[in-house]
């Protein structure tokens, strides 16, 4: 069982019990109330930072009085869409500080200006001033910088980026990563019965992964891929192809963002398939107005968060600080409510491998979440159903994490 652990509810009532094998709860949510809202998961393998100069470093920042340091590094200072993020994520560690009844946290906040030089000196700073865990980097680039200070001193490392091939060796990823979503969809699909599946995936990095997760997930279900294609820009030849095969398959998984999953859609149509005949399988990008404004893709089926979660943690954000948060703001407020729970829960031993990769795992803004041995993760994730109106769930997120 997830020991409740509930920001201003009160007097803190640690779990029954509350040991380095209890598992810990944050119950940060709320009532569903409706559809996601604050924009979608976008692609975990686009994001970086944006042409464009970046503006001037920020200034080392201290939150809270707390005698548990953690370090915070995040890129404040990029250019584009990665400092927005950055200054999201960094707001919803403080949101999640003050939302937690007197923690015993102190944020060392430190910019890193998206690259990996930022992140090494980021790191060694707060590592000087006393740090006992290092939330971020952001980007996979960065966390090697952070790792290569962190290992020697035994210190672990939750990161955000969602390159699995980062992880290890006390650095954990706290993200939403693709494999955890082609494994809830198509563990989803085997349960209900299909068995034969086609496939049409993107022919990058992003490709690459789903690919071999794909594989793997229909192997331990014994399906069958009888079609499978990779596109670049041409699309129409792969979609034939896969038009061709899907006669003989039960469900169609295409992996992509909201544009190109729309765009992959109308070329199979134009090659003749009919996409009302076949289950369509997607991921976490599929939450996107473009895929729910698509014809060709309602009642396609994808595996993300429940989006009750980020709807009630997206309203808390914009009273507080008057704009929507970024989608992985939940990953910077989770991170820093998990480490204030384990301060207060675990003692001397409270961010050590064993704490953290608890089997039980931990309860967060988008779900149960818990970290592999090997640094990745495994998250609770729902089934949505694609509609005009939005995704609605058809399968929700699981309680627990079976044995």
């Amino acid at each position: 069982m997830l020991g409740p652990l509930e920001p201003k509810s009160g007097p803190f009532k640690p779990p029954s019990g509350a040991t380095r094998r209890t598992a810990l709860g944050l119950i940060l949510g709320a009532p569903l109330l409706g559809a996601c809202a604050g924009g979608s998961i976008s692609n975990p393998f686009s994001s970086g930072p944006d042409a464009g100069p970046a503006g001037p470093p920020q200034q080392p920042q201290a939150v809270g009085t707390g005698g548990v340091k953690v370090g915070l590094v995040l890129p404040l200072s990029a250019s584009g869409n990665a400092g927005v993020a950055a200054q999201s994520m960094k707001n919803a560690a403080e949101m999640a500080l003050a939302e937690f009844q007197n923690p015993n946290i102190q944020l060392l906040i430190k910019d890193d200006g998206g690259t990996p030089q930022g992140a090494s000196q980021g790191t060694q700073q707060a590592l000087d001033e006393g740090a006992e865990i290092i939330l971020g980097p952001l980007f996979a680039a960065s966390v090697p910088s952070t790792a290569a200070l962190t290992r020697p001193r035994g210190v672990s490392v939750i990161a955000f980026s969602t390159d699995s091939s980062v992880a290890g060796r006390g650095v954990y990823l706290l993200s939403f990563l693709p494999e955890s979503d082609v494994n809830r969809i198509i563990e989803y699909a085997a349960g209900t019965g299909k068995r034969s599946f086609a496939a049409l995936l993107p022919d990058n990095a992003y490709g690459n992964v789903v690919e071999a997760a794909f594989k793997q997930a229909a192997g331990r279900r014994n399906g069958r891929i009888v079609a499978f294609e990779k596109y670049g820009a041409d699309r129409a030849a792969p979609a034939r192809t896969v038009a061709q095969a899907l006669g003989s398959a039960d469900a169609l998984f295409i992996a992509d963002d909201g544009d190109s999953v729309v765009q992959v859609a109308d070329a199979l149509t134009a090659a003749g398939a009919n996409l009302k005949n076949i289950q369509l399988l997607g991921t976490g990008l599929w939450d996107n107005p473009r895929v729910f404004a698509s014809p060709a893709l309602q009642g396609g089926l994808y595996a993300a968060p429940d989006p009750s979660g980020f709807r009630a943690f997206s309203g808390r954000y914009r009273t507080r600080f008057g704009a929507d948060p970024v989608r992985t703001a939940t990953l910077a407020y989770d991170a820093v409510a998990l480490v204030a729970a384990l301060a207060r829960t675990q003692g001397t031993q409270r961010f050590s491998p064993e704490v953290l990769t608890n089997p039980s795992g931990f309860a967060g803004i988008d779900g149960l979440f818990r970290f592999r041995a090997d640094g990745t993760n495994e998250r609770g994730l729902a089934v949505m159903k694609v509609g005009s109106g939005g995704g609605t769930p058809v399968a929700g997120s699981p309680k627990s994490f079976g044995a």
